[in-house]
């Protein structure tokens, strides 16, 4: 079957990334063939091609996509050629044409949720649902703290958050970002270049800290985070757009008897009944208005290498959509 896409040989920047086209194989036993409408971009494909997440080279890039059913492979239930479908994890080359992907990690999408929509929000809004259901259960009345409020997972964590009843704070870069986090449901902003973060954390929680920091930036913000947690505070530290955090001493978090948790998307996808769960309570999220998918930017997919370097310099907020215009 032919395919199209992107593939990288070395380690570094978006500018190592080659357009290539190639033959697949059908579909094998339990897999199904998706051919794409829209590519998500995300800060794992910065952290597989810098080698943060290694990979076998040369490799294949991307785990977010929409589009439809091209061919089903032996033993597949439930899909059939022309279904509209989506997946966020399990099989990378999402940065082509079309993907060969395990059928227990697609996705049939709603009617109401078209194929960009679909791409840019199916891996954000599965990592805020697991944020918030698991990694810290979000209860009503709790003050949280969100860095990169304006990014793509972000713009979710706080919606969704602040239609649950918490009250949010968030930080960004600058005051544009700072207009959309306030739209997005933050009951305060701070820009982390302007003001000190701990500082105003404490002013804004009379003295006490938040029950919990939604932390994605990594090694910049790390310090921050913990500083900004109240007594029996939770870190939940999700990403790395600044760098992996360095080893942490236990003993760090005894001042205030902190939880700090580190975890990932794929232990919350899997079995497919979990995955099926998440995506359930993003759906009807959307449905019902309590989040909204932001899309920062549109790129052709031949221009992915423009879209990541949007995402790595933070020129971008909300989601980026590769669209795939044959």
């Amino acid at each position: 079957m032919d395919n199209a896409g992107f593939v990288f040989c070395r380690h570094g920047g978006p500018e190592v990334l080659e357009w290539c086209t190639w033959q697949d194989p059908p579909p094998g036993p339990g897999q199904v063939r998706v051919r794409h409408e829209a590519v998500g971009v995300n800060f794992i494909d910065l952290y597989h091609l810098r080698g943060l997440y290694p990979l076998p080279l040369p490799a294949r890039l991307g785990y977010e996509a929409a589009g439809r059913v091209e061919a089903v492979g032996p033993g597949v239930a439930g899909f059939e050629p022309g279904m509209r479908v989506g997946y966020a994890h399990g099989a990378l080359g999402a940065y082509a044409l079309a993907n060969t992907v395990p059928a227990e990690q697609l996705l049939p999408l709603p009617e109401t949720l078209d194929a960009a929509t679909a791409a840019a929000v199916l891996l954000k809004g599965l990592t805020a649902a697991y944020l918030l259901d698991h990694s810290h259960p979000l209860a009503a009345g709790e003050t949280i703290l969100v860095h990169a409020a304006a990014g793509g997972v972000g713009r979710l964590l706080c919606q969704w958050a602040a239609a649950r009843g918490a009250r949010v704070i968030g930080t960004v870069g600058d005051p544009a970002k700072a207009a959309l986090a306030r739209a997005d449901g933050c009951a305060a902003v701070l820009c982390y270049r302007d003001e000190p973060v701990v500082e105003r954390v404490l002013e804004l929680t009379g003295g006490e800290g938040v029950h919990a920091v939604y932390d994605g930036v990594g090694q910049a913000t790390f310090d921050t985070s913990l500083a900004c947690l109240r007594v029996f505070g939770t870190l939940v530290s999700f990403g790395n757009a600044s760098g992996p955090v360095p080893p942490v001493a236990p003993l760090r978090l005894a001042e205030k008897s902190l939880f700090l948790t580190r975890p990932t998307l794929a232990h919350h996808v899997r079995p497919r009944e979990r995955l099926l769960a998440r995506a359930g309570a993003l759906f009807r999220a959307l449905a019902d208005g309590a989040v909204h998918a932001r899309i920062g930017g549109r790129f052709a997919l031949r221009e992915a290498p423009a879209a990541l370097a949007a995402l790595a310099e933070r020129r971008s907020t909300g989601a980026l959509v590769l669209e795939v215009r044959e």
